[in-house]
């Protein structure tokens, strides 16, 4: 009798919990849904009324790309309609959508009011605030130009780069590691490291044979000094008791290096890069501002000389496309390699 009166209140509660669980669920359900709908369906209308101001809307000035720009704004709203027709069988589309479509609205209202203060009202002046089809038109025609800054701006950045965190990581562990170098190294990086490296501009310039080496030269210098730092302190952070069971079990001196102190500072390893690589992005630009005859720098300076805003307004969307871009591939290397701190830092 007790076990049959518990089996019925236990199914019974089973049933319920399953009863909520799925009631729990449709519920979730329709509220995706319903988000899914309104973003779509507002962002659609919003692409779609941006594309018929473009269009029907007198412009204040020529600008050759209007009809591109209105009728990839017409095929972008199209799609967010026809994706919010289209949500139960969207899946992972539809839940990226939702995600995104408060941002996809934003950009809407922004393009709108961005092309009647611009190209339509004229509101802002001309050249300073060019409507956004004229900064397609530069992505359109001048892409040869933007394109080999931009590939040039990533080998002088790159070459400085890597030889900055190379040269900060043996710094760094040798700091960490032995008193000798810590006793010559530590000075000089007191007195040398907190200078700004754009400081050492008129003397890279003039030491150097090229200004190409010259602003290697001092991004590697930008990026080094983090480097170095993070890493000495990642190594003189390390928990002493690894080092005493690796001696137990034999290890030698490389090895404790190699196997012990280097992985325990990785993480500090990585903070450091990450600070030079955002250190090594303003050094890029002054250092082509001044010297260099190709890349985004050079190329902003010379847009800003002909008075080509649109061109130098692109110049900056590709940089900072470029710099989020390795931001990005770093955290990636990052979880990468320390994969137990995995999602820890946030980008």
């Amino acid at each position: 009798m007790s076990s049959s009166l518990t089996g019925a209140f236990g199914g019974g509660f089973r049933r319920a919990a399953d009863a909520e669980d799925t009631s729990s669920n449709g519920s979730a359900w329709r509220i995706r849904l319903a988000a899914l709908w309104w973003v779509g369906l507002v962002a659609g209308s919003l692409w779609l009324a941006l594309a018929g101001l473009t269009l029907v809307l007198p412009e204040n000035g020529d600008f050759p790309y209007s009809a591109t720009f209105g009728h990839g704004a017409g095929l972008i709203g199209a799609v967010l309609l026809l994706a919010s027709l289209l949500l139960p069988v969207l899946g992972r589309v539809g839940a990226r959508l939702r995600h995104w479509g408060p941002w996809i609205v934003a950009l809407a209202f922004g393009f709108i009011a961005w092309e009647l203060a611009t190209a339509k009202l004229e509101w802002l002046p001309m050249p300073f605030f060019p409507p956004p089809q004229a900064i397609l038109e530069v992505f359109a025609e001048d892409w040869p130009k933007l394109g080999g800054s931009i590939v040039n701006s990533l080998i002088l950045l790159s070459g400085g780069y890597l030889i900055g965190a190379a040269v900060g990581f043996v710094l760094g562990v040798a700091v960490g590691w032995s008193r000798a170098a810590g006793y010559w190294v530590h000075p000089v990086l007191r007195f040398v490291g907190p200078l700004p490296a754009t400081a050492w501009l008129p003397l890279a310039f003039f030491v150097f044979p090229s200004s190409w080496s010259a602003s290697t030269f001092l991004v590697a210098l930008a990026t080094g000094f983090p480097v170095t730092v993070l890493t000495w302190s990642g190594i003189a952070a390390a928990n002493k008791s690894y080092y005493d069971v690796a001696r137990t079990l034999g290890a030698s001196q490389s090895f404790l290096i190699r196997k012990v102190a280097i992985p325990a500072a990785l993480p500090h390893v990585f903070v450091g890069l990450f600070m030079g690589l955002g250190a090594s992005f303003a050094v890029l630009v002054v250092a082509e501002m001044l010297g260099v005859k190709s890349g985004l720098g050079w190329y902003l300076q010379w847009a800003q000389g002909w008075a080509a805003y649109a061109n130098m307004y692109a110049a900056l969307i590709a940089m900072a496309l470029m710099c989020s871009t390795l931001i990005t591939l770093l955290f990636r290397l990052r979880d990468r390699v320390l994969s137990w701190q995995k999602g820890l830092v946030q980008w």
